[in-house]
């Protein structure tokens, strides 16, 4: 008896741990940059800066905040999953990569 609750409580606690790793590792780890990521990421938010797009948009609305971001689950190869996001008062903008 006091076998089959030890080993019970072993499966499930073995099958908690794998379902908070499967968790961890396939949504929340696509969406973190290392490091050489995020020199990338601040190399796209001052190109995104610098851009005339950027430029216009700020010439006509009130910009309210820059983010960086990357999903390596939309698809695509590196750096294709990179993102930059501009959002305003009445909608927000988003760049993306178009070459390497």
């Amino acid at each position: 008896m006091k076998n089959k609750i030890l080993i019970t409580i072993l499966i499930i606690s073995i099958g908690f741990n794998l379902f908070l790793f499967g968790r961890w590792f396939i949504f929340e780890h696509a969406y973190e940059p290392s490091e050489s990521e995020q020199v990338i990421l601040s190399e796209m938010v001052l190109k995104t800066v610098e851009s005339k797009e950027y430029k216009k948009l700020a010439e006509k609305e009130n910009i309210i905040a820059i983010d960086a971001n990357m999903d390596k689950n939309k698809g695509g190869k590196f750096p294709y999953y990179f993102g930059v996001s501009v959002r305003t008062d009445i909608q927000t903008y988003l760049f993306a990569c178009s070459n390497e």
